[in-house]
């Protein structure tokens, strides 16, 4: 008996438009020719009469996942790019506050800023923040310079690169979320039009125009996929009620309140993680496996935790089974620090709007270099400049405030995410601001689950206060 050999190719995108690519991969499940014979025979119009058939008429959604799409988008707020990336199942690169340095007028000034004085206060504390932050960033190089002399033979520049971003890692606390960035977007049509829906249905005017922009341009190449990403109501009407209905809770006391809370998490999660891991190896029922892993003594239990999680090496993934112990997190952490953890998509993220209301953190090196009355003085505008436009339109007013300001954001996850977490943001290149909310993390995780947690990779004698102490004057 002869079979057809294995073959494994591209599908050039190049020669084919995404909507074909989709389509060629579509009609594999009802054609027995090959996917470039299905191509070949394929028209960008057949290939629209296609999709508005199959994927718009009938709902097969998941066709349109085939049409990928890369997209640039230029000159947009870090608002407005938080609520792009707010889309799971995407991929994501953008300008980084930790390497580039943003030039005094690198901001982005809202159009629903007409009326003359409401404008003036916005455009005077931007500026007052980026003139802040040019003037920090040579008062700290000097101090991390004199922390980290030159090694032998270095260069001055260098010498000035191995240590740019440790200096422009304490300075980012100025920047506020109307500074300008850079993102690519790789997303499939399923996605984007699911993306592009919330965008133009957001209450700000950036956040829609860009959303408008995205279709237009995405249109050009999967025209059939995204015609029908328009404004939603019922995205619309949210903001409104439910900001409404958040205002009538009573103002609790903010001082009880712990910065990074477990709010829950599977009492049995240890032996669940466990008993799927042998159902995954063997032949008994779940619930069969789930009383044998109860009858174990802690002897045997470690036996198995070990076999799990012993030979992980620092790029090794867990196995999926690690996902059935679920966590939820209550947390606050600086802005800067929220624009790292929010790369987390797996996780299950609610973020609180940017406000003033939490406090603000200040780095240590701010007051080491001379400057620390400067920056205190930036912040106290940022939230007098917030509490004046929030009073004419709250949405508008997030611009202005620095990642310096606190945020609550809440988190669930399960522990096959925790681990990549840990492991990401624990790291010695790791940002110190996210280091110390990923070390707390980790230290309830272990609290909660000793078993398993025990095989976090943490970084030796360092814990979420040691990094407190060695990074911040104040972090609320």
């Amino acid at each position: 008996m002869t079979h057809n050999p294995r073959q494994v190719y591209l599908l050039d995108p190049q020669k084919l438009p995404p909507e074909t690519i989709a389509v060629a991969f579509a009609k594999t499940s009802r054609s027995p020719q090959s996917f470039q014979e299905i191509a070949a025979e394929l028209t960008e119009e057949k290939s629209a009469e296609f999709h508005e058939r199959w994927v718009v008429g009938y709902g097969h959604a998941s066709v349109a996942e085939h049409a990928v799409l890369h997209i640039a988008v230029e000159n947009i707020s870090r608002l407005a790019v938080e609520v792009l990336e707010s889309n799971r199942l995407a991929s994501y690169t953008e300008k980084s506050t930790r390497y580039q340095t943003w030039t005094p007028d690198g901001y982005y000034i809202p159009e629903e800023l007409s009326a003359p004085p409401l404008r003036k206060t916005y455009a005077d504390v931007c500026r007052l923040l980026f003139d802040t932050y040019q003037r920090a960033l040579p008062a700290v190089r000097e101090v991390i310079r004199r922390e980290n002399p030159p090694q032998p033979g270095e260069s001055e520049a260098a010498w000035d690169r191995r240590l740019r971003s440790a200096y422009v890692d304490v300075c980012r606390f100025l920047l506020p979320a109307a500074s300008l960035a850079n993102v690519g977007v790789t997303i499939n049509a399923r996605a984007l039009e699911h993306a592009l829906r919330k965008m133009i249905s957001h209450p700000l005017a950036e956040v829609r125009a860009a959303g408008e922009e995205m279709k237009a341009v995405a249109q050009a190449q999967a025209p059939t996929l995204v015609k029908y990403a328009d404004a939603q109501p019922y995205l619309q009407r949210l903001p409104e009620f439910f900001g409404e209905a958040a205002a009538e809770i009573p103002t609790p006391d903010s001082s009880a309140a712990d910065w990074c809370a477990l709010i829950s998490s599977d009492p049995d999660g240890e032996n669940r993680v466990l008993a799927a891991a042998l159902y995954r190896f063997g032949q008994y029922s779940y619930p069969q496996i789930l009383a044998h892993l109860r009858s174990l003594n802690a002897k045997g239990r470690r036996e198995l935790a070990h076999l799990l999680l012993d030979g992980l090496e620092r790029h090794d993934i867990p196995l999926r089974e690690l996902e059935y112990c679920n966590y939820t997190v209550d947390l606050t952490l600086d802005q800067g620090a929220y624009f790292e953890l929010k790369r987390h998509r797996m996780m299950t993220q609610t973020a609180q709007p940017l406000s003033p209301h939490l406090g603000y953190a200040v780095p240590r090196r701010i007051r080491t270099a001379g400057i620390e009355e400067d920056y205190r003085r930036a912040m106290q505008a940022a939230a007098q400049a917030y509490e004046h436009l929030a009073a004419w339109n709250p949405q508008v007013a997030s611009y202005v405030i620095p990642n310096a300001f606190n945020r609550r954001v809440l988190l669930q996850f399960n522990l096959r995410s925790a681990f990549h977490l840990v492991n990401l943001r624990t790291a010695e290149n790791a940002h110190f601001s996210i280091r110390r909310a990923v070390l707390r993390i980790a230290e309830q995780i272990q609290a909660a689950h000793p078993l398993l947690g025990a095989y976090l990779r943490l970084p030796a004698g360092e814990t979420w206060k040691t990094v407190e102490e060695a990074h911040f004057v104040q972090t609320a």
